[in-house]
């Protein structure tokens, strides 16, 4: 399995299974505009994101937060910012985890995965842990792959809970 470094995201959100990348790399367009509706509207515990008020279904893409081409708001993020001020690769290495650009995080299915993900990081090692990112995120049923936050499978509609 050929596993993107770039996907790598210091939060422990792998990025190969973001549906903002997902969204743009297969050029989804009703996939971007749902993506886009949910970035503009409200999103719950976090209100309206900055910037957001200006994003077009051309903005919906990521190229893996450690790319040369994230997406807006991972560009915005305080624990990919804290990461890079203290000169680490993620917060895996952090003695402070969970610390309060965790415990803040805005969106409930991130900081979930997050909170599952750094641990097993640690542990397991970053290449081992995309690996299995990529492992989880597919329909029990059907085997299609599936994106982090999916309730239901695309293709077979099963409902599922991976994260």
């Amino acid at each position: 399995m050929q596993i993107n470094p770039k996907f790598a995201a210091p939060c422990g959100l792998y990025c190969g299974v973001c549906a903002i990348h997902i969204a743009g790399r297969d050029n989804n367009e009703k996939f971007k505009q749902r993506l886009l509706s949910l970035y503009k509207g409200n999103i719950p515990g976090m209100g309206k994101l900055p910037g957001a008020e200006n994003l077009t279904a051309n903005d919906i893409k990521c190229s893996g937060c450690l790319s040369d081409d994230p997406f807006m708001h991972c560009l915005q993020c305080d624990i990919r910012n804290c990461v890079k001020e203290k000169g680490y690769e993620g917060c895996h290495e952090c003695d402070e985890f969970p610390c309060v650009h965790i415990q803040e995080f805005p969106m409930t299915i991130g900081k979930k995965v997050i909170l599952r993900a750094i641990p097993y990081r640690r542990e397991s090692g970053t290449k081992k842990w995309m690996e299995d990112e990529e492992a989880r995120y597919v329909c029990p049923e059907c085997g299609n792959k599936l994106f982090r936050g999916a309730t239901r499978c695309n293709q077979c509609k099963t409902a599922v809970d991976l994260d």
